[in-house]
């Protein structure tokens, strides 16, 4: 199956969610994911759904580099969303693809904030895109699909959109402390 072929399949579905929302039967999604921290390695597993993602430092940065820090998944997430929304937009207004690759560059510089560095960002910064498409389209289909993707992309426009976020401290038990209150109440009789 061709890319082409795909955005045909993809164009069904992409009217069918715009069917649904203008007959009021969408509604919003709640998204989750969780991470953790594991032992030994420091390394942080991020669940989503029923998938898998490791993420890890460099070598330089105690880590053992078993997967992609968190700056380059964050990349990586503007890439797969910049993907996704031009097989959107092309099934939408019919641009024929022949491929899409997106790469996607920044900055993360670890002497952001210390002495010397205090304008520094300490987050990615810099971030550009780039977008290469194989296709029999025309330059005008492609800027305005270009102009669509950059309107509708929900990663982009979340990086490029000041966001609230709210964090929330909870303590929980020492994992030695939860085993022994966890044990004693196994102790207790029915």
């Amino acid at each position: 199956m061709s890319l082409n072929d795909y955005l045909h399949h993809k164009r069904h579905a992409v009217l069918g969610r715009q069917q649904r929302i203008a007959e009021g039967r969408a509604e919003a999604a709640s998204l989750h994911a969780h991470v953790s921290a594991e032992g030994r390695s420091g390394i942080r597993r991020l669940r989503i759904r029923e998938h898998q993602v490791i993420s890890d430092s460099p070598y330089d940065f105690a880590g053992f580099n078993l997967g992609p820090s968190s700056p380059e998944l964050q990349l990586g997430v503007l890439g797969t969303c910049v993907t996704h929304i031009f097989e959107i937009q092309a099934a939408l207004l019919q641009v024929p693809l022949d491929s899409v690759e997106v790469d996607v560059r920044g900055t993360i510089d670890p002497r952001g904030g210390h002495p010397g560095h205090e304008s520094t960002p300490i987050w990615p910064h810099d971030i550009r895109y780039e977008v290469q498409v194989a296709s029999s389209a025309s330059d005008a289909q492609l800027q305005e699909l270009f102009a669509a993707v950059e309107k509708n992309c929900p990663i982009l426009n979340l990086l490029r959109n000041p966001q609230h976020i709210v964090g929330t401290l909870v303590r929980a038990a020492p994992a030695a402390q939860a085993a022994a209150a966890s044990a004693q109440k196994e102790a207790l009789p029915a």
